[in-house]
């Protein structure tokens, strides 16, 4: 398994946001939670992240408890986080930026980082054609693409995302959830936190519904998507009439 949480409690102060959340990740997949503003989804990928810290329950990465590990520890120890917002270091280049995510791998095994800017350049060509540009001038997508790839130079066998099409046009929303399909074929697992329910349950195989800090829904994509609360509560009313699966071909 590659992470396993257990009986979860995190939040602010005494302000408790997550309520005995259980879930679980499998190698290879793409899980997709959803779920209100407000019912604690940045709050768990935090939570995992060591950003905030659990006030109870148990957080296990292939194997090894990381239950509020520092989170420079738990880059290390194969998961990344995508934050909201992007959050690039905009008076930096794109290339600083790269080379500030392998920070990490770097200091523990001192390899060189040529090889893996040229698979994040692979990934994203843009941000080669834009690599001694300031990340602060790029557009919100190219901005997205910099902070999956500033997170990728970790080398996460965890990569969690928290709402990647925030903000972005439909065009590029598209073409980054087939970046995120791209990185599942390529070995990577997806945690992948989202407003638009209908493409990231359309490109995951299993999926969480989220409520007030509780999991109060769970199972295979396909059967959310076909879930009448779920089509009512985010995905719309037409849903079923548009078809619940996002095109990407």
């Amino acid at each position: 398994m590659m992470l396993r949480i257990k009986n979860l409690e995190s939040g602010y102060g005494k302000l408790r946001v997550l309520k005995r959340i259980s879930m679980h990740v499998d190698p290879g997949e793409i899980v997709t939670i959803i779920g209100a503003n407000g019912a604690g989804k940045t709050t768990l990928l935090y939570t995992i992240a060591g950003m905030i810290k659990a006030s109870d329950g148990e957080i296990v990465l292939l194997g090894d408890i990381i239950s509020n590990t520092k989170p420079e520890k738990i880059v290390a120890a194969g998961c990344s986080l995508v934050p909201e917002g992007r959050q690039v270091f905009s008076t930096l280049s794109v290339h600083e930026n790269l080379i500030l995510g392998g920070y990490v791998q770097y200091k523990r095994q001192k390899q060189d980082t040529k090889k893996e800017l040229q698979k994040i350049y692979d990934i994203f060509p843009v941000l080669k054609e834009r690599e001694n540009q300031l990340a602060g001038t790029l557009s919100g997508g190219e901005q997205q693409m910099l902070s999956m790839g500033r997170s990728l130079m970790a080398k996460p066998k965890l990569i969690m995302l928290d709402e990647p099409s925030t903000g972005l046009a439909p065009l590029i929303i598209k073409n980054i959830f087939q970046i995120i399909l791209q990185l599942q074929q390529s070995g990577n697992t997806v945690l992948l936190v989202e407003q638009n329910a209908k493409a990231a349950l359309g490109i995951s195989d299993r999926g969480y519904v989220l409520e007030t800090g509780k999991i109060i829904l769970q199972g295979p994509a396909e059967d959310l998507l076909g879930n009448r609360d779920v089509q009512r509560a985010y995905l719309g009313r037409d849903v079923a009439a548009e078809g619940a699966v996002c095109e990407l071909d």
